[in-house]
């Protein structure tokens, strides 16, 4: 178990991407606090991985509340007594043309995606800074889930979307910069077209906006796959369990993708 006694904290993690990070981390050996406005996913999911023999707690989370996010921290280290790694993994999206976007859609996604990584990630290292490093001089790790579309600005009727997740690949680089010295790593992962009920619902208003069926716009994803098949939720897990280990303590600022080639960098 390479990620015994770390402790991880998980936005956005009663189901999809978020539920996969949290399932793999603890079948690592970390403790893990599955976090979600959704406290009932959440604690379904903490429930699962220690029905799996691993060690989890639920905790409700709003990345866009600073009260929220200070109250669930200060509860975890209370009991844990530190934070190894934090993954912003929490997300949102809409859909429409640019021409038809509104302010709503577009504060929407900037607030939960950019500002609330900003928001938790501030919060996570001050939390950090305070902690002893270990034998490598690592105080702590934040991994950030960008997308695909924070490095490829060309996905259709996603402009407000990609807008926040190039934030997130920028703010990444920038925290990273900052925080090295201190021993505190940054890193992003870049998903492609991930099977999830977020984009289920995707599928939908694409459709819709295209004027086509849900399973055409799927073959669409497909195909702009060079690997052949959708991503799952555990193609992400994987890489950011990577992050999270030792094996990638000299690596920071990075964005990495993981979508099957749909974006090569």
């Amino acid at each position: 178990m390479r990620l015994k006694d770390k402790t991880a904290v998980i936005t956005g993690a009663a189901m999809g991407i978020g539920r996969a990070i949290a399932e793999r981390l603890a079948a690592e050996g970390a403790w893990v606090a599955v976090t979600d406005r959704d406290e009932a996913g959440a604690a379904q999911t903490a429930k699962a991985i220690r029905q799996q023999g691993g060690q989890a707690c639920a905790a409700f989370l709003d990345v866009t509340r600073p009260d929220s996010i200070a109250a669930a921290i200060e509860a975890i280290v209370a009991d844990r007594g530190r934070v190894d790694l934090w993954v912003n993994n929490a997300g949102v999206s809409t859909m429409n043309r640019f021409v038809e976007l509104t302010e709503r859609d577009w504060d929407l996604n900037m607030n939960v995606n950019a500002k609330g990584v900003f928001l938790c990630a501030q919060r996570a290292a001050r939390q950090m800074l305070t902690q002893s490093p270990d034998a490598e001089g690592v105080r702590g790790k934040i991994i950030n889930i960008a997308s695909m579309a924070g490095k490829r600005g060309n996905a259709p009727f996603l402009a407000h979307y990609v807008a926040s997740k190039f934030a997130v690949v920028g703010l990444t680089q920038a925290m990273a910069g900052e925080l090295a010295a201190h021993g505190i790593l940054v890193n992003a992962v870049c998903p492609g077209y991930v099977q999830t009920s977020m984009q289920a619902r995707e599928l939908e208003w694409e459709a819709q906006l295209r004027g086509t069926t849900p399973e055409a716009v799927r073959k669409l994803y497909i195909a702009d796959t060079p690997l052949g098949r959708l991503e799952q939720p555990e193609d992400v897990a994987r890489v950011v369990f990577f992050l999270a280990s030792s094996d990638a303590n000299f690596i920071t600022g990075a964005a990495i993708n993981v979508n099957g080639g749909a974006w090569m960098d």
